[in-house]
């Protein structure tokens, strides 16, 4: 390749990048579970755009290419909801996912007073339970999606990261 990954805030001109890389990287995900209406698959450009906006968005780039996502924000609790973690395909397994995630945690507890981590997965997702599980996430309860796909729920405390990743 001769270029590494980076990771940085995401800019209003991400949006689209991101909006596209989500798609593709979503299909498995509503493969699994048979179902493609899942949000990350329905979600309007304008609604990335509006996301890139208001929340925390950090994205990994391969050059000027967005290759990762990941998306953050506080609750009135003083609890980081964080989401739609993605890593092109091409990219999975080299950890972009779990330095998405630490730069996300970083600056919602830095910059936005997160004291602790939330985030869902659907119940067959083997590869996300396991990222999650070994950057620190405990299972703490199970949801359902409005899309219908039992989730997972996890959560950490801020401050609280896994050695391993």
């Amino acid at each position: 390749m001769g270029m590494s990954v980076t990771i940085s805030a995401a800019t209003e001109q991400d949006a689209e990048q991101i909006f596209r890389l989500q798609y593709l990287c979503f299909q498995s995900e509503a493969a699994l579970y048979g179902n493609y209406r899942i949000g990350p698959l329905v979600q309007t450009l304008d609604s990335v755009r509006a996301e890139v906006a208001a929340d925390c968005v950090f994205v990994a780039r391969l050059g000027e290419e967005v290759v990762g996502s990941v998306r953050g924000s506080v609750t009135e609790e003083g609890a980081a909801a964080i989401g739609k973690l993605c890593v092109h395909p091409r990219l999975q397994g080299h950890g972009i996912g779990a330095r998405l995630l630490r730069a996300a945690e970083a600056a919602l507890a830095e910059q936005r007073g997160a004291k602790r981590f939330r985030l869902e997965t659907g119940h067959r997702s083997e590869g996300n339970l396991r990222l999650y599980r070994k950057v620190g996430y405990e299972t703490v309860g199970t949801s359902k999606g409005a899309d219908g796909v039992p989730m997972v729920v996890l959560e950490k405390v801020a401050g609280v990261y896994a050695t391993t990743a």
